[in-house]
C-alpha cells in the first residue's frame, strides 16, 4: 500500500504519495506558516494528505515526517528543530490526532540517507555513507543494509565532528566543526571579500580560471578531503555519496575530492565516492520509508 512521507522545511511543506516499489505517484507543496504557529502547521499537513488521497481507492494508513531538526529516542518528539520553531514538540501524537493515521519521525538527513540507499547512488552497499553540503553539512550512515541511527537512538551528527581544534566557529556554537569547513557557507564566507555572494558564483569564478577563486575550492577541496578521509580510516564504507548544491559541480569538484581522500586515507583501495542522486524529493522518500 503507497505511504505518505513529509519533507517539512521552513519555507515549504512538500508532500509525497510513495508507492511500495518507491515510485513517487503525485506530490504537493504548501508553504510553511511564516508566524510558525503549530496549529496552521498541523492544518497544512492535513490540507496535504487530502489532496494527496483525492481520487485514491484507498486511504493512506501510515505517514512519514521528516524535520530538520533532532527527535527523541522514542521518534515521537521533536526535540530541536529551530528553523520551523518546534521545541519539545509532540509533533507525532499532534499530526496522528489530526490525520488520523499513524504517523512516523525521521531527522531531514537521515531522510535523505534513506532515500539515497533505497533508490538513489547508494542502493545496494550495505555499509554507505551520505554527506549534504548546503547551508550546513548534514548526512548518516547506513550500517549492515539499515539506517544507523545512533547508539542511544538520538541520531548522528556528521557535521560536528570537530575537523580543527580552536578552529572556525560553527553555528552549533562550537569551534571547529566540519560544518564550518566542508558546507557551502564556508564558500560563501571565503568568496565574500571577493564579491561571490553564493557558492556557485565562487564555483563558477574558479571554472572560469580565476585564481582567487581557485584558491578558495582547493583549500575547501582540501577540507573536505581531510574530513572524509577520517570517516573512511574509521568506518571503511563502501560507497560515499555526496548531495547538495556544491554536487551540483559535477566532476569539476568530485575529482579532485576524489583525489584529496586518497592521499589520506590508509587503505590502498579507494572507497567510491559519487553524486547522490534521489534529488530535491529525497526527504519525501526518505520519510515515507520509514512509514509502516
Amino acid at each position: 500500500m503507497a505511504k505518505i512521507g513529509f519533507d517539512i522545511g521552513g519555507t515549504n511543506i512538500a508532500a509525497g504519495l510513495v508507492s511500495d516499489e518507491g515510485v513517487l505517484l503525485k506530490k504537493g507543496s504548501l508553504p510553511f506558516p511564516q508566524d510558525k504557529d503549530f496549529e496552521k502547521v498541523l492544518s497544512t499537513c492535513e490540507q496535504l494528505v487530502a489532496a494527496l488521497e483525492e481520487g485514491e481507492t484507498e486511504p493512506v494508513k501510515s505517514v512519514g515526517v521528516a524535520v530538520p531538526g533532532s527527535i527523541d529516542a522514542t521518534a515521537s518528539i521533536v526535540l530541536n528543530a529551530f528553523n520551523l520553531g518546534f521545541s519539545n514538540t509532540p509533533l507525532k501524537e499532534a499530526l496522528e490526532e489530526r490525520l488520523h493515521k499513524a504517523v512516523f519521525l525521521i531527522n531531514d538527513a537521515d531522510a535523505a540517507v534513506l532515500a539515497e540507499h533505497r533508490v538513489g547512488s547508494l542502493r545496494g552497499c550495505s555499509n554507505a555513507f551520505m554527506i549534504t553540503l548546503g547551508t550546513g553539512l548534514g548526512g548518516g550512515f547506513i550500517f549492515n543494509g539499515t539506517l544507523f541511527r545512533g547508539g542511544r537512538g538520538n541520531g548522528t551528527e556528521p557535521g560536528h565532528a570537530i575537523l580543527v581544534n580552536g578552529g572556525r566557529h560553527c553555528t552549533c556554537g562550537n569551534d571547529g566543526c566540519a560544518e564550518a569547513y566542508c558546507a557551502a557557507t564556508r564558500l560563501v564566507q571565503d568568496g565574500k571579500a571577493y564579491g561571490w555572494s553564493s557558492a556557485k558564483m565562487v564555483i563558477d569564478a574558479a571554472k572560469a580560471g580565476d585564481p582567487f577563486a581557485n584558491a578558495i575550492v582547493n583549500a575547501y577541496v582540501d577540507d573536505i578531503g581531510s574530513y572524509l578521509a577520517s570517516v573512511i580510516n574509521l568506518l571503511d564504507p563502501e560507497r560515499i555519496a555526496i548531495g547538495g548544491g556544491v554536487s551540483a559541480a559535477g566532476e569539476f569538484i568530485m575529482k579532485p575530492i576524489r583525489e584529496n581522500v586518497q592521499k589520506k586515507t590508509f587503505f590502498d583501495q579507494p572507497t567510491d565516492i559519487v553524486v547522490a542522486t534521489a534529488g530535491n524529493d529525497a526527504g519525501i522518500f526518505g520519510a515515507a520509508f520509514i512509514a509502516e
